[in-house]
């Protein structure tokens, strides 16, 4: 994984950013200026981890595979190719630690990506935030 630029942002002040992205609710709008705090957030915490697995859910195939390469290039990993299509709302999970991933057709009515870190260590991140916006990375 590569080693971002975070500015000067604390682990405590990271995880205050991204603790308003907790999961259950529909994602808040993000204004453009947010982004980048957010993304310098994201990328520190996963630093601190061993890997990520990542829950895309978008309306549509197109928009959930841009998510799925953005943040796998953010992150420093393989970009998934060769999903087979799939028509309406979508969900895609990538698995970092093996470069698993899968698309699949998606009900639910969140939108955004879920980021789960993992770490061997108990100390370690081993937190999970979203819904992130699907553009974080673009």
């Amino acid at each position: 994984m590569s080693t971002p630029n975070h500015t000067n942002l604390t682990v405590s002040e990271a995880k205050k950013i991204l603790n308003k992205f907790n999961c259950l609710d529909i994602a808040p709008v993000v204004k453009p200026s947010e982004k980048v705090l957010i993304r310098q957030a994201l990328l520190l915490l996963t630093s601190l981890s061993d890997y990520q697995i990542l829950g895309i859910c978008a309306d549509t195939e197109e928009e959930g595979m841009l998510a799925t390469r953005t943040y796998s290039q953010a992150l420093g990993y393989e970009v998934p190719s060769n999903l087979p299509p799939i028509e309406g709302p979508v969900y895609v999970k990538l698995n970092g630690k093996n470069g698993l991933c899968y698309l699949d057709s998606y009900a639910g009515h969140h939108r955004g990506v879920l980021v789960s870190c993992q770490s061997y260590n108990e100390k370690g991140i081993n937190e999970m935030y979203g819904h992130l916006p699907l553009d974080l990375f673009v």
